[in-house]
């Protein structure tokens, strides 16, 4: 997401949450897209490793197709949030469709969570949506769903970015898998070391 735009709707819309107000070393690390065969259930037992605690934002559709891996990720004490049904741009995207998608999605999620994919979200989509949902966006992206990204430039940038209350975005997806499944086990070392925990929003 653009940063300029970024500021723009943080500005406009200071209800979306960017990042939470803490002083202690808290931070919260979110996973995109899942529940994903072949990468939520190792990107549990990673977390689990590591006692750490995040929060996947899933695609309705994903839900539907994998209700197993979903309810693992509940059961592992992690909390979820909605993403769509189908991973929409809301940019390019009716509003009402759009609105229509995310509540279709949360008759399987259930949560008052929700993020918007790419970011792309347009004001008549988020006045609706605000009645019912906290607006998660973040203030770290890994891009590790970048094919030109390595897991060692996805990790660097989240150190280099990351500060208490931090909200950072990873992809529990089959396209970040090379990237997210090298690059969290090594940051959530380098959390330890450095006393941050990670907790679920």
């Amino acid at each position: 997401m653009n940063v300029f735009f970024t500021f723009i709707l943080g500005l406009r819309y200071p209800k979306l949450i960017f990042r939470k107000r803490e002083n202690e070393k808290i931070v919260y690390l979110t996973f995109d897209d899942g529940p994903t065969p072949e990468v939520t259930s190792e990107v549990l037992a990673c977390l689990r490793k590591y006692n750490a605690l995040a929060t996947f934002f899933c695609l309705g559709k994903n839900v539907l197709d994998y209700p197993d891996i979903f309810h693992e990720i509940i059961a592992s004490g992690h909390s979820v949030g909605n993403h769509t049904y189908n991973h929409l741009k809301g940019w390019k995207t009716n509003c009402e469709e759009y609105v229509n998608d995310v509540y279709n999605a949360n008759k399987l999620i259930q949560s008052t969570l929700f993020r918007p994919p790419y970011g792309r979200v347009k004001s008549c989509q988020i006045t609706p949506l605000l009645k019912d949902f906290d607006i998660i966006m973040w203030d770290v992206l890994s891009k590790d769903y970048d094919p030109e990204q390595s897991a060692e430039s996805c990790l660097r940038r989240v150190q280099k970015q990351i500060r208490p209350g931090s909200i950072v975005v990873f992809h529990d997806s089959i396209k970040a898998k090379k990237n997210v499944l090298s690059a969290l086990p090594n940051l959530l070392q380098w959390l330890t070391e450095n006393n941050y925990k990670c907790l679920p929003l």
